[in-house]
């Protein structure tokens, strides 16, 4: 039997962090939100070939991921 993983879209499919995503905040919600800040950001140095494949169009990586800044070790 195959499993599937559920994508939570509010996480960066790299770090884990908060994706802070307006679009899926208004998919979830039915309010209305402010032009999310991904439709400013600059993906140029976005590290698109380590998304998992699963997670790719259906979650948002973060804002430090999409600027190609390594996140912290965590530190547990």
């Amino acid at each position: 039997m195959e499993t599937t993983s559920v994508i939570d879209t509010t996480r960066c499919p790299l770090c884990g962090e908060e994706n802070r995503c307006a679009m899926e905040t208004a998919r979830e919600t039915g309010q209305p939100q402010p032009p999310c800040w991904c439709m400013a950001a600059d993906f140029g140095k976005a590290p698109f070939a380590a998304l998992p494949q699963a997670s790719r169009g259906k979650a948002c990586m973060c804002a430090r991921c999409a600027a190609g800044t390594p996140a912290e070790p965590r530190q547990d």
